[in-house]
């Protein structure tokens, strides 16, 4: 699953990414591609026991994989 967050003024990103990871089955992964690096949701990822990793992409976005 893929969930584009370009274009969206934060908070909008870390609700739509929380509200989907509510909805992913645990052993499975969310891609999502931010405008910037989420800090704020790198803190709730790691409380919430998720694991993420975060790759840079030519436009300057970044693709963030989250498994739960």
């Amino acid at each position: 699953m893929i969930l584009d967050n370009r274009g969206l003024e934060p908070p909008n990103p870390m609700m739509r990414t929380l509200q989907a990871l509510e909805r992913l089955e645990k052993g499975h992964s969310l891609k999502i591609i931010n405008d910037r690096r989420p800090m704020f949701l790198y803190e709730q990822l790691d409380e919430l026991g998720y694991k993420h990793t975060t790759e840079p992409n030519e436009d300057g976005s970044f693709t963030i994989e989250i498994t739960k």
